[in-house]
């Protein structure tokens, strides 16, 4: 993965706990970059973020029974599962680093990118790659669909163990890259959404250390 120097940016730190008291979601962290796309780290339920695209931390045959997939599964109805197992049907098993593409139901968004990330081994089988792909083609994948917002979360950081510091140093460096080296036209708004504050916290860090914060406003 190429690390590249980061541009100035302008970070707003907003008052998370106080806005998660009365918004499904709230934003915590944000950084623009110069060339008008922002970086952000939100904190509460992916389900009802309304931008165009939310990522599903997805496993190879698309069964979405817990964690984030199953909750966007059941808040998005049984169109997102029906619509899994027909793409499954039709082209097998996903990869790590992989995406496949789904209405999204029931949700405010209108569509969902079902990324696998991989299972944490130790890190001897390529894990750091993987999640890579997994961020970037997802990225890849709201830009061709001409998305202008996309909701992400931690992949692979729960049920498949990836630590969650190195999960978001990937996820915080990858997006920058993707603005640096791709040059979208239409994604413009990148969310990183999480429920539990710590991992929250975590994310919100990384962002930081990448973008130094002009001002903090609160601490999750």
């Amino acid at each position: 993965m190429t690390h590249l120097v980061s541009n100035p940016v302008r970070m707003t730190l907003l008052a998370g706990v106080a806005a998660f008291a009365t918004s499904p979601v709230s934003t915590i962290a944000q950084a623009t970059l110069p060339t008008g796309h922002t970086i952000s780290v939100r904190h509460g339920d992916i389900t009802s973020e309304d931008s165009d695209v939310i990522v599903n931390a997805a496993n190879r045959h698309l069964r979405h029974g817990g964690g984030v997939a199953g909750a966007i599964s059941r808040k998005g109805g049984p169109a997102i599962q029906a619509e899994s197992n027909d793409w499954v049907a039709r082209h097998g098993a996903l990869n790590d680093g992989n995406v496949a593409v789904t209405s999204a139901g029931n949700l405010p968004a209108r569509y969902v990118v079902h990324a696998v990330g991989p299972v944490w081994h130790g890190g001897g089988d390529q894990e750091e790659t993987k999640l890579e792909k997994a961020v970037l083609n997802s990225l890849k994948k709201a830009e061709e669909l001409q998305a202008r917002s996309v909701a992400l979360p931690a992949i692979s950081s729960g049920i498949f163990g990836f630590p969650k510091e190195r999960c978001a140093e990937i996820m915080v460096q990858t997006t920058t890259d993707f603005y640096h080296q791709q040059k979208p036209t239409r994604l413009k708004d990148v969310r990183l959404t999480n429920f539990d504050a710590e991992t929250v916290g975590i994310f919100k860090r990384k962002l930081t250390e990448k973008f130094p914060a002009a001002r903090v406003h609160s601490e999750l």
